[in-house]
Order: structure tokens, then C-alpha cells, then sequence
């Protein structure tokens, strides 16, 4: 029995977990039943409801659906579908799951037809889509975030399947059933489906002969996901080899995506490293685009070495904290004009290249501060030619 499929919810108040998006007065739902939601791109873990949600859309919304994936999504299946709606009054609703990894040309081929609004486009992605979307595509669109199911969502689905099915059931497997999920309703109600196919009663040792470990470790609280980062990152704030390891294994552990670890090492080695050790950056992204390529189990290795490099190093918020200054100083009207020696094609301009690699000029209007580096690591190398060369006449 495929549960997943039978089990699909079909309206807003069947789809269990998601009451931010779902309840009568959730701005997704209003729009989608006045028939005007526009583009938009869902993200939250696995098995939490994105296909789902982009189903009882289109059937709110009475729209063809097409789903796809954009691993394989080809651009001729998108131009055949616009063709075959042009000059209708109808228009469909293009559902494109792991919308991360839509290419460039994929995004331009889009963009027209968003513009138009002669498609719905309805992106899913596990992560933040908006970081790897041109901003024209940003623009015309909507974000959405959906959180893990909890246990108790998890809890109804189950029920609703064994009573569907006519199960009976141990009170232990349940609750393993439910706890050992972390979350992701497809991959509880699969588990379900082949431990009965191994015996007709729901029991916990068919349960743990199929899965004998959790998917998250008890991590299946929606705010367990935060709580873990912050702590991993903290305890790299704080040098903490040990705890950096423990805390990485736990999310590791809990299903967390390779991608998702990384990305964060690449902030936190600009953030809180900086330029106290300079090649930080350079280990965090290149861990990134290594596991991107490699995923688990032996992404767990390149995102050990990164974690423990990073906690290691030197620590430094300075560029965070300089940029932050100067953001803050122009939103509340620090806007100079900029001195007529350095804008563009001027003769009177002082190439530092023609001085010995510098040469004392103008480069603002009146003097800024915003940059304070402090005598850590590389930094400490920085902060002395600074002031060396300030001294120069």
C-alpha cells in the first residue's frame, strides 16, 4: 500500500503541520483562493509538505500542474508547455522541486514568461532558494519557509495511515515510528509501508530491523535545527575543538545536508575569522563546492578538517563589524560625493602604482572611521602596514 501517495493531502486543512501557511487567514491561503497568488518558491526540510502545498495550490487555483525536477528539468519540455497554453485563457501551474539547482539559461528561460504571468511558477528546494535565484527572478516572486513536522503532526499522519489500513499496532513501534523520523512524514510513512509488508501488525522489531537508527536523533523539534547550528557555531566562536565535533556529528546525524553545514562555514570564516587568518575563506568555500560534489558519507571528513581548521584559527569580527558601520551610515544619510581626483578618467588621478605602491591622496570627501583591526593573526600584519603607511607625507 503506498501510503505516500494515498495519504497526499488535498486541502489546506488536511496538510498537517504548516498552520502558519494553511490556517484561514494565512496569507498564502488568501491569495490562492482569490485565484492571485503569484510566483513562488517554498523551502523547509524533507517530507514536510512542499509537493504537497504546490498540489492543493493548483487545485485551489484550478491550474494544470506540471511537476518536474530541476536535475533533469530540459528546457524544450518548458518552451512545449508555453506553447501549448499561448493565447488560452487558461494557464498552468509549473511546480520545479530542488529549485536550487536551476541552471542560469534554465532562470533566463523563465523570466519572460513570469513576466507575464502566462505560468505560475511554484519552486520547492530543502534550502533557502533565494541565495542561488537571480534577483529578476527575485523580484517577481514570493518566499515561503515550511518548518519540520513535530511530533505530534507526525503522530496524526501515522494515525490516519493505520486506521486507513486497518492496522493494528504496538504502542512502542509507533512511537518509534514517530520519533525515529525526524520530521519527515515521507520517510516515516515508507518505513510504514515496508514494515507491513514484513508482517501485518506493526511491530517495533520490524521497525528497527528496516530502520535501526533515527533519521534526526531526537532532533525532530522544529526549533532543534536552529538551536543545533548555534551551538556548532558557537563552540567554533569559542575554540572548542571537542564540542565543534560533537555538535557537526549531531546535525550530521540528524539529516542536515552537507550544503547546508558548508554554507555556514564559508560565513563563519569571513564573520568571525576574517582576516585574522586570511585562508580561512579559501578552506570554507572550497569545502563547499567539494561536498557539493562528493555528499555523504565522505562529505562528514571535509566538513570534519573544515570545523576543526576554522575553530583553530585565530578569531577576528572586524570586517563584519566594519561593514556593518558604514551600511548603517548610509541608510541614515551619509552620502558623499565622491572627490573629482578619483572619479573615473580624471588626469588628476595618483596611481600608487606610479609611487612605489602608494601615494597619499584623497580618496573621501571628509574622513570616515569604520575600521578597527585588531592584533590578532594576520590582521595584526594588516593593522601595522596601515599604520605605517599613514604615517608617509
Amino acid at each position: 500500500m503506498d501510503f505516500t501517495y494515498l495519504l497526499r493531502p488535498k486541502t489546506f486543512e488536511k496538510l498537517r503541520g504548516q498552520e502558519h501557511l494553511c490556517s484561514q487567514d494565512a496569507p498564502l491561503r488568501v491569495l490562492t483562493q482569490k485565484g492571485v497568488l503569484g510566483h513562488s518558491f517554498l523551502y523547509g526540510p524533507a517530507g514536510c509538505g512542499k509537493t504537497s502545498l504546490a498540489r492543493i495550490v493548483a487545485n485551489e487555483m484550478q491550474l494544470p500542474f506540471y511537476e518536474f525536477n530541476a536535475t533533469s528539468l530540459k528546457i524544450e519540455q518548458l518552451r512545449e508547455i508555453f506553447k501549448r497554453y499561448t493565447n488560452t485563457l487558461q494557464k498552468p501551474l509549473i511546480f520545479i522541486d530542488e529549485v536550487h539547482r536551476l541552471t542560469k539559461t534554465q532562470q533566463e528561460v523563465l523570466l519572460p514568461v513570469m513576466e507575464n504571468n502566462s505560468v505560475v511558477i511554484i519552486g520547492a528546494s530543502t534550502q533557502n532558494p533565494f541565495f542561488s535565484l537571480t534577483s529578476a527572478i527575485r523580484s517577481r516572486s514570493l518566499l515561503f519557509e515550511l518548518y519540520p513536522l513535530t511530533e505530534v503532526a507526525l503522530s496524526q499522519i501515522a494515525l490516519d495511515a493505520l486506521n486507513d489500513a486497518d492496522v493494528t499496532y504496538e504502542e512502542d513501534a509507533l512511537n518509534y515510528l514517530i520519533k525515529s523520523s525526524g520530521g519527515d512524514a515521507r520517510a516515516m510513512l515508507k518505513l510504514l509501508e515496508f514494515a507491513l509488508e514484513v508482517e501485518p501488525t506493526l511491530t517495533l522489531k520490524a521497525l528497527k530491523a528496516l530502520r535501526p537508527n533515527a533519521i534526526q536523533s531526537g532532533s525532530s523539534e522544529s526549533s532543534m535545527h536552529y538551536d543545533l547550528t548555534s551551538a556548532l557555531i558557537k563552540s567554533m566562536r569559542g575554540s572548542d575543538m571537542d564540542a565543534t565535533i560533537y555538535y557537526l556529528a549531531r546535525l550530521i546525524e540528524g539529516g542536515e545536508s552537507a550544503d547546508f553545514i558548508a554554507r555556514r562555514f564559508v560565513i563563519f570564516a569571513s564573520e568571525d575569522v576574517g582576516n585574522a587568518n586570511p585562508n580561512a575563506l579559501n578552506i570554507a568555500a572550497s569545502c563547499l563546492s567539494s561536498v557539493e560534489k562528493i555528499g555523504f558519507p565522505e562529505a562528514r571528513i571535509i566538513l570534519s578538517q573544515t570545523a576543526l581548521y576554522l575553530t583553530s584559527s585565530p578569531k577576528s569580527n572586524a570586517s563584519y563589524l566594519a561593514i556593518n558601520k558604514a551600511l548603517q551610515s548610509v541608510r541614515d544619510g551619509l552620502i558623499l560625493d565622491i572627490p573629482k581626483n578619483i572619479v573615473q578618467q580624471k588626469e588628476n588621478y595618483l596611481n600608487p602604482h606610479d609611487f612605489g605602491g602608494y601615494v597619499k591622496q584623497n580618496y573621501l570627501t571628509q574622513p570616515l572611521h569604520f575600521v578597527e583591526l585588531k592584533e590578532i593573526g594576520y590582521e595584526k600584519k594588516m593593522k601595522l602596514w596601515s599604520e605605517e603607511i599613514a604615517q608617509i607625507e
